[in-house]
């Protein structure tokens, strides 16, 4: 099996939220974090984690490039 690519996802504000969703046939919220300004998380999909939802102004790294999400305000 080989390993998903890490993605990052930094905070550009306070209360950025980041939601991951289930594989399945009902996809469902499993997992969130609230990150504030300069805060970074490392995730990857996994077995479980189809999907993730990213809330707020934030920088997401991956091997694809970066992008980055509007502010929640």
């Amino acid at each position: 099996m080989t390993q998903p690519d890490y993605i990052i996802i930094e905070a550009q504000e306070d209360g950025v939220h980041v939601i991951g969703l289930t594989r399945g046939t009902d996809t469902k919220f499993h997992h969130s974090e609230k990150l504030d300004t300069g805060e970074v998380m490392i995730a990857q999909f996994t077995e479980h984690t189809s999907a993730m939802k990213i809330r707020g102004k934030a920088k997401i790294h991956s091997s694809h490039g970066i992008v980055e999400s509007a502010s929640k305000k």
